[in-house]
């Protein structure tokens, strides 16, 4: 497997990974991603300083991807962690974290804030295992259905 930059020809089958994942976890409700304007185009999001979204390819096929924005000062966001389902279970979700750390502190960050839902679980349990500190909820969240925050010391 390896890791491509978000470009526009990956943008249809990153949005159809996101979708899919969130209609089997209940959330393709108002106030997650699913519903945003730009999912059909995050290339066009990610494609500016200080952010960064990588896709994982297997065969040439998207299996799951991984993005950063500015949030705060030196805190960055780590945004849309998604997998396919035939990649699950691998560790994968670990590695992706890592290898999106590592890009943050390339580009200055010194922390890394993340929310999520009740219903993500296994997300849960991968963020946790990989240091992220429950913290409360921010003013700042956009997608108003998250109802978990974690943020960590890069």
């Amino acid at each position: 497997m390896d890791y491509a930059v978000l470009t526009n020809e990956y943008d249809s089958a990153l949005a159809s990974l996101i979708r899919e994942n969130l209609k089997a976890h209940h959330l393709d409700i108002p106030g997650t991603v699913y519903f945003d304007a730009g999912l059909d185009h995050l290339s066009d999001f990610y494609n500016n300083p200080g952010r960064a979204y990588y896709v994982l390819l297997h065969n040439n096929a998207v299996v799951g991807g991984i993005g950063l924005a500015e949030f705060d000062g030196d805190c960055c966001e780590l945004q849309k962690l998604y997998l396919s389902d035939s990649v699950k279970g691998k560790g994968l979700g670990y590695q992706m974290i890592s290898f999106l750390e590592d890009k943050a502190r390339s580009l200055g960050y010194r922390q890394i804030y993340l929310e999520t839902h009740d219903n993500l679980q296994a997300a849960i349990h991968i963020y946790q295992k990989s240091g992220y500190q429950e913290i409360p909820r921010p003013d700042s969240v956009v997608h108003s259905t998250m109802n978990r925050f974690f943020l960590k010391q890069l």
